[in-house]
């Protein structure tokens, strides 16, 4: 899996890509836990659930139902995210979405139970340029800093990449003029 931080950069990225008008605060704030939010599945490990099992690591929370269901929650608390139903929906999936995709492309582990519940089965994606992160304080090591270089190259810059790219594009867009 990549780094807890990794995953945060992914919304972070969209956001100032597609700007604050439309991600305001609050749904980028949610974005951000969202992106996070499957890794909470190590709490199964503590809790003698194995690793491969369905409710283990990578497992259902993993998977593009849990994704949709996070959407559907934040189309349901759109309100209080500011944000219209759709994209709060959109967003959120997005941003859940982007967890399991990244670990596919990490060098470690089972791969990810993408089509769970219909499929079992772990996914890696056909190329794995990624280290994968070690759980628990073993990232605090040398191979936490590999992982930690290895997520700035396949990750952080082609995300700061697509931000500046988007900012830039915004920032450059000819404003609409309503004179005939």
């Amino acid at each position: 899996m990549p780094t807890v931080f990794t995953h945060a950069v992914v919304p972070l990225a969209a956001c100032i890509a597609l700007g604050s008008r439309r991600i305001g605060p609050r749904l980028l704030v949610a974005g951000v836990l969202v992106a996070m939010l499957p890794d909470a599945d190590v709490v199964a490990l503590k809790l003698g659930i194995a690793y491969a099992d369905a409710l283990g690591h990578r497992g259902a929370s993993h998977s593009l139902l849990f994704a949709s269901v996070i959407g559907l929650i934040g189309a349901l608390a759109h309100r209080t995210l500011r944000a219209p139903a759709w994209l709060a929906a959109l967003w959120l999936f997005a941003c859940t979405a982007s967890h399991p995709l990244l670990d596919a492309l990490t060098n470690g582990g089972l791969g990810v139970a993408l089509l769970w519940p219909w499929s079992d089965a772990r996914h890696f994606a056909p190329w794995q340029p990624i280290q994968v992160s070690p759980i628990g304080t073993g990232f605090f090591s040398a191979r936490g800093l590999a992982v930690l270089r290895s997520e700035m190259l396949w990750v952080w810059l082609p995300a700061a990449a697509i931000a500046f790219t988007g900012f830039a594009l915004r920032r450059n867009a000819a404003p609409v003029s309503s004179a005939p």
